[in-house]
């Protein structure tokens, strides 16, 4: 029965194997997760935007650093949480308690008013963080 066009013994037919792998779907997978990410990517930096004011300063370096910012119109965020001043007040020090950071980074907008920033100290003051830091866009040089 060699004649039958592959039908083989009982009738059935005989499926060859085929080795090859067929990467054009993989590829298309690929490259739509790329676009994905790249579409992605730019909303995933968060927080808050700041306008931070210039000033001779150099880069941070300590990891164990708790970050507050302050925005122009006087909302504070807590680790990019954003938070009322009575919110912020109430679990500051609940925050300082469970993460004991070294320093305490404060990201003030330009446009903040000064009595917004002071506030804010006052309660890191309270907590009992006596390593403060006024986070600045650094000048150019001359």
């Amino acid at each position: 029965m060699p004649g039958l066009g592959g039908v083989g013994r009982g009738g059935r037919r005989r499926r060859h194997l085929n080795a090859e792998v067929n990467i054009i779907n993989l590829v298309d997978v690929v490259l739509v997760l790329l676009i994905i990410f790249m579409v992605t990517a730019p909303m995933m930096q968060g927080g808050i935007e700041v306008r931070l004011p210039r000033a001779a300063s150099r880069p941070i370096t300590s990891s164990a650093a708790m970050n507050l910012t302050i925005d122009k119109s006087g909302r504070i965020a807590l680790d990019d949480v954003l938070l009322s001043y009575d919110q912020f007040r109430a679990a500051f020090a609940l925050r300082v308690n469970q993460k004991r950071p070294e320093v305490v980074y404060i990201r003030g907008d330009q446009a903040a008013r000064y009595g917004d920033i002071a506030r804010v100290l006052g309660v890191v003051n309270a907590a009992g963080v006596r390593s403060v830091g006024l986070v600045t866009e650094p000048t150019a040089a001359p």
